[in-house]
């Protein structure tokens, strides 16, 4: 499994930015898709997965109704658009495979090298 991301950068509160995911080693039949997040010192936060094979969504509460993760399975790709960015999103942020939702949470099996987001107020 490979993940590739691209897209981080520096945005000003209320900014938006669009992540993106280059996936190879395996079919998102497989695998959901998905995105994690991480500040220094703090755990690594489940941010959003995709599944195709269950057609479904999953979102951690915090970043519900600002952003939206998309794939494209003809390309092995998934992006992450984020709305309305503030302060507090800033953090490296990691496309991931084999995502699922249990317990409340996002978990997940594999990592790319991750992309720094900051977000300035």
């Amino acid at each position: 499994v490979q993940l590739v991301e691209s897209g981080g950068g520096l945005v000003q509160a209320g900014g938006s930015l669009r992540l993106s995911c280059v996936a190879s080693g395996f079919t998102f039949d497989e695998y959901a898709v998905g995105w994690f997040r991480q500040t220094p010192g703090k755990e690594r936060e489940g941010v959003a997965c995709i599944s195709r094979r269950e057609d479904a969504t999953y979102y951690a509460d915090s970043v519900k109704g600002r952003f939206t993760i998309s794939s494209d399975a003809t390309k092995n790709t998934v992006a992450l658009e984020m709305n309305n960015l503030k302060p507090e999103d800033t953090a490296v942020y990691y496309c991931t495979a084999d995502c699922s939702f249990l317990g409340g949470r996002i978990w997940s099996g594999y990592w790319g090298q991750g992309t720094q987001v900051t977000v300035s107020s």
